[in-house]
């Protein structure tokens, strides 16, 4: 029989007792291979595109990032605008809805509470490798019941209308390209402007806004443009 080449994983986690757990563990396997691994956002935009691994475990909370409580989600959105092929697995200490639903609008193809033994770790390491979607039936319950919502929400109202108007012309394009799904480093080329520039930019269109995700200010958008016709 052919011998099969191993999975190549990258690990993403601001903690270093966390990283070298996951990589002793999954080191132990014969079919997996630990290509690198990363403690911030910036390290793992650089070192995954160099290692070409097939699956990026990734910690959805990274402490030092600018990214806020999901930067991790935020790379998983980077790196699959870069690697398509890439599977993210999105590792977390907490059962987070928000989290979750922003998680697989960014192409995660599993998500896994850090609380999850070994034995099913590896597991959902090799089904994501292979192809394969790591969601339950009720987690993908979860986010249908959210795209519905999303969809019969009530048309704008005139202060949502307001609070877009308020944003300054280049804000305004900013979130446009937001509400296309491009990512970061996307609306950075497309603008020629700097990516830590149009990071802060979205942190202050979320903040005038009033909200605190990405898919929530690309959703008011959509709202306003449907009331204005």
């Amino acid at each position: 029989m052919p011998v099969t080449a191993p999975v190549r994983v990258f690990i993403l986690d601001d903690h270093e007792v966390v990283r070298r757990g996951v990589r002793d563990l999954l080191e132990a396997e014969d079919d997996i291979e630990v290509v690198g691994e990363a403690s911030t956002a910036r390290e793992a935009l650089a070192r995954v595109p160099a290692t070409r691994p097939q699956v990026a475990v990734l910690d959805v909370r990274l402490g030092d990032d600018q990214g806020g409580d999901h930067a991790g989600i935020e790379v998983c959105r980077e790196l699959r605008a870069l690697m398509p092929e890439l599977a993210c697995l999105m590792l977390t200490s907490f059962d987070d809805d928000e989290a979750l639903f922003d998680a697989i609008m960014a192409g995660a193809a599993g998500y896994v509470l850090k609380q999850i033994n070994g034995a099913d770790l590896i597991t959902a390491v090799r089904r994501v490798a292979s192809g394969s979607s790591m969601l339950d039936p009720r987690t993908t319950a979860r986010v249908m019941e959210r795209l519905r919502g999303a969809e019969q929400q009530p048309p704008a109202e005139p202060s949502e209308a307001a609070q877009l108007d308020g944003l300054t012309p280049r804000e305004r394009q900013i979130l446009d390209l937001i509400g296309e799904g491009l990512t970061n480093r996307e609306i950075a080329e497309r603008l020629f402007l700097a990516e830590k520039t149009v990071k802060n930019r979205i942190s202050s269109i979320l903040a005038k806004l009033g909200v605190g995700r990405r898919i929530q200010a690309a959703m008011l958008v959509g709202r306003v443009r449907e009331h204005r016709g």
